[in-house]
Parts: structure tokens; C-alpha cells; sequence
């Protein structure tokens, strides 16, 4: 398939949301309720019964973990030491933890699988299921471990509830049990599953380009564009190493890791550096910034990898 074919109908659906929203023919209202729709009931319906029809004997790869979670951590340690030595020196812990998440967090659900699935097709998202499954949980969990000594209103427990009721990780996880144990599904319920899940991919694009139009590049853009530097450029670039020269992965799905990883700061980062009062106008900015050149990244990874 043609890179063009590929990118554009995405570029398409981001670009119709975004003008939709920048136009104001949406207002926040009617975004906020396509928003908990999408999130709440048409993504999960999507990941709950791909999840629970996958083949798993195809989709578990602990060298496929290694190749993508290794090089994750690393650039999210460089992120740290960036921020800490060289961007905001003799800042707080929380801080730094914040813009490491910015150069290391992936919007894989609603921009990595959508560019997977028309570049590979449905086949591997059972791969791409078993990589996310646990992105959210490690990054946010190590980015408030090491913020937890200047947020004393933090609570862990709190965190760990709204964690596993996440839709994203609750309709995995559903999924990975339905599939582990053997059940099946009754064939109406799977139906109508199945209906929910259609718009899930469009509605994701569209929703990702309307919030876009909320966010807004902050004048000290410079820590935003190193965080994007780092995250579409080097990581991207680790996780092909990793997946080529240490594991030597077969190339579907080396292809679905690199794929992931040169995905954009999902803005997920940005809620959270509100909720520890750090680097917002940073990662707000490279929520923006980096889905924009995304398209630059994707086109220039789908020519070397198909």
C-alpha cells in the first residue's frame, strides 16, 4: 500500500476534528460528550473483543516487550537527566519526572493503533494490545514515585483505583481473561460489541483533532520541542536497535513496535503534569508540536519499514 494511502485519510479525520472544534461548529460540550463516548464505550468495545478473539500464541513475545520497554525507561531516564542538568536546573524531583514522561509517553491508542491497522491490518492488534497493556500503569506509576515526596495531597490508593478502572486497561484486561480461560462469547453479544467498536478508530482521530485545538504552543517552546526531539526521533530509533541488532524480532512485528513508539506525547502526559502542577504549558505544547510532525515521523518510518 502507497504511504499516501495510509497517512491521509487519518490526516484527514485529526484535520476534520480539529476544524470542527476550531470553528466552533462543536463546542466544548458537544467534544466533551463525543469524548466520553469514544473513551468510554467505543474504544473499550473495540479492545475488549479483539482482545478476547486474538490469537495469543502469535501476540506474546517477551523479546517484543524487552525491544520496546527497554528503550521506553532509557529515554525516560534521558529525559530526566535533561531536564535536571540541562533545561531547568536545580528544579524539583517532580519536575523533571513530568518532562521525562513528555519525551517518553506514546499516544498509542488512539494514533499508533490507527496507523498499525491500515498499514499491517487487523491481524496484529492483538500485539499491540499486549505492548499497551502495561505503557499507562509504568510510566504514570514511576513518574508519581518519583514526584511523591513534594506531592503530599498524592494518593497512591486513589491512583490505583482509577488505574485499573481505566477504560483502556479494564477492557484489555477483560478481553486477556475471556481469552485465557476459554469462554465464548454469545454470538449477539459479540454483535453488538462489534457495532459499538466500528466508529472506535474514526472517533478516536477526530476526538484527538478537535482537543487539539484547545491546546496552544507556549512561548518557551523550546523544552517542547526537545521533549518531541526525543520522543519521535530517538526512541523510535532505540526501539529499532533493540529490535533488529539485540533481539533480531521477525519484522511484523518489530515493524508494530517501531510503529508505536514513533507515535506522539498522548495528552494523557499532559493531564497528568496538571495533576503534579508541573511543566503544563511543556507538555501541552509537545502534545501539539508532536502530533503535528508525527506525520513527517510516520511517513519517513512506513517507507523503511514496508
Amino acid at each position: 500500500m502507497h504511504i499516501f494511502s495510509i497517512i491521509f485519510p487519518l490526516i484527514f479525520i485529526v484535520l476534520s476534528g480539529y476544524i470542527s472544534s476550531r470553528s466552533r461548529f462543536l463546542s466544548k460540550e458537544h467534544i466533551a460528550g463525543l469524548s466520553k463516548f469514544t473513551f468510554y464505550i467505543s474504544v473499550p468495545a473495540f479492545l475488549f473483543v479483539n482482545m478476547a478473539q486474538a490469537d495469543l500464541h502469535s501476540s506474546v513475545s517477551i523479546a517484543g516487550f524487552l525491544s520496546f520497554y527497554i528503550p521506553v525507561l532509557a529515554i525516560y531516564a534521558l529525559g530526566y537527566l535533561l531536564d535536571r542538568y540541562v533545561i531547568y536546573k536545580q528544579s524539583a524531583a517532580s519536575r523533571h519526572a513530568v518532562f521525562a514522561l513528555g519525551s517518553s509517553y506514546s499516544n498509542t491508542v488512539l494514533v499508533g493503533l490507527p496507523i498499525i491497522i491500515a498499514a499491517l491490518g487487523q491481524q496484529m492488534v492483538g500485539i499491540v494490545f499486549m505492548i499497551i497493556t502495561f505503557h499507562s500503569a509504568l510510566l504514570f506509576t514511576l513518574t508519581f514515585l518519583l514526584s511523591a515526596k513534594s506531592q503530599q495531597t498524592f494518593s497512591w490508593r486513589a491512583f490505583a483505583k482509577n488505574m485499573l478502572l481505566n477504560p483502556v486497561v479494564l477492557s484489555i484486561s477483560s478481553g486477556l481473561a475471556i481469552n485465557l480461560l476459554g469462554v465464548t462469547l454469545y454470538h449477539d453479544l459479540v454483535n453488538g460489541l462489534s457495532l459499538l467498536a466500528k466508529p472506535a478508530i474514526a472517533c478516536a482521530l477526530f476526538v484527538l483533532g478537535a482537543n487539539l485545538a484547545f491546546y496552544k504552543v507556549a512561548d518557551n517552546w523550546q523544552a517542547s520541542l526537545i521533549a518531541t526531539i526525543i520522543k519521535l526521533v530517538v526512541l523510535p530509533c532505540s526501539v529499532y536497535f533493540f529490535a533488529t541488532q539485540v533481539f533480531n524480532l521477525e519484522h511484523s512485528l518489530m515493524t508494530v513496535l517501531v510503529l508505536l513508539s514513533a507515535s506522539p506525547l498522548g495528552v494523557n502526559a499532559y493531564l497528568i503534569a496538571n495533576q503534579i502542577k508541573q511543566h503544563q504549558a511543556t507538555l501541552a505544547s509537545a502534545v501539539v508540536i508532536s502530533t503535528t510532525l508525527s506525520v513527517i515521523s510516520f511517513t519517513v518510518w512506513l517507507s523503511i519499514l514496508l
